[in-house]
């Protein structure tokens, strides 16, 4: 089993992203947003629906977008305890996440290379001024 991450992690870490914001989304749970797009929100409509996999309530879930449908495939695949799907994601790039179940480092780099996605080239180059070259570019390549 993964290390356990609250959402107060997950946000802390989303918010140290430049241009990160966090607030409202369907039904008020929290939503994290670059840009005003949305990257990855909490599912807080679950948190008391029963988990096939535990038996247990969801307790909290964690929405995040990913690159395509192949993408989300994989990861489903790769971790059926951390990662899993819901009819209404059926054909959208995102996948669902037990966050009492995720791996942190894994969560980290789902998280990141979901905000490079929706991020603007400003906060891109903040982002490598700040931290350094994003992960699989080339120095020079920004």
């Amino acid at each position: 089993m993964g290390v356990v991450v609250s959402y107060a992690e997950v946000e802390e870490l989303a918010l140290s992203l430049p241009e990160t914001t966090t607030g409202p989304s369907y039904g008020g749970a929290p939503a994290l947003r670059v840009n005003k797009k949305m990257f990855a929100r909490l599912r807080g409509e679950m948190a008391d629906d029963i988990d096939e996999l535990t038996g247990a309530p969801y307790g909290d879930v964690l929405m995040v977008g990913v690159a395509d449908l192949g993408e989300k495939e994989a990861l489903l695949a790769a971790d059926s305890e951390a990662y899993f799907t819901v009819a209404h994601y059926d054909g959208y790039p995102a996948v669902l996440v037990r966050l009492d179940r995720a791996e942190a480092d894994e969560l980290h780099e789902l998280l990141l290379d979901a905000w490079m996605r929706a991020a603007p080239k400003r906060a891109l180059k903040a982002y490598a001024d700040t931290v350094g070259p994003r992960p699989g570019v080339r120095p020079n390549s920004q």
